[in-house]
């Protein structure tokens, strides 16, 4: 009778270890990609935990898909340990100078366009105002013909007040002119 194995020997979970190490730099690639979005789009605080939650999904998605096809299915704490390992290690090597390689040519290319596109901006400048005064100038024509429209504000004053509960006149408030104090 053939029993299947149960158990990983030694060299199989050194070697699923050193895998799992090397998944880890994969995993800090990924994380990159995340990092150089977070340094050309600027974003909240939601936008960040929304990134931070789908990266941490897919690495859920990874771990089990890795669990499930080198190492029968089972999920051990040094697959975690041994992808944190690879992480940290392409973060405080290859993934600094990525970054500050994304960095230095977004910049260097935000400053050539901001080249190719000042003498167009001067042109922008001038029609910008002069459509603004247009603006301006008909906007004020408008909000000037509602000030002046009766049917904003009623102009005949009464009286306001419950006749059942006031009959002293005492509380009363008077709409469109100032009552005499007695």
């Amino acid at each position: 009778m053939n029993v299947p194995e149960t158990f990983f020997s030694v060299s199989e979970e050194l070697t699923l270890f050193g895998i799992s190490c090397l998944f880890g730099l994969l995993i800090g690639v990924c994380y990159d990609f995340f990092r150089a979005v977070r340094l050309i789009f600027p974003h909240n605080f939601f936008l960040i935990m929304l990134e931070d939650i789908l990266f941490l999904a897919g690495y859920a998605v990874f771990l089990s898909a890795f669990s499930s096809a080198a190492a029968r299915g089972e999920l051990r704490f040094y697959y975690v340990v041994g992808n944190a390992i690879g992480f940290m290690l392409y973060l405080v090597t290859v993934g600094s100078v990525v970054v500050g390689t994304v960095k230095k040519v977004f910049y260097a290319l935000k400053k050539v366009i901001s080249i190719i596109f000042l003498p167009l901006r001067s042109s922008f400048v001038f029609l910008r105002r002069k459509v603004s005064a247009k603006f301006v100038g008909s906007s004020k024509v408008l909000v000037n013909y509602i000030k002046k429209s009766k049917m904003l504000l009623l102009k005949r004053p009464h009286l306001l007040y419950n006749k059942n509960e006031n009959k002293k006149g005492k509380n009363v408030t008077t709409v469109g002119k100032k009552v005499k104090s007695e």
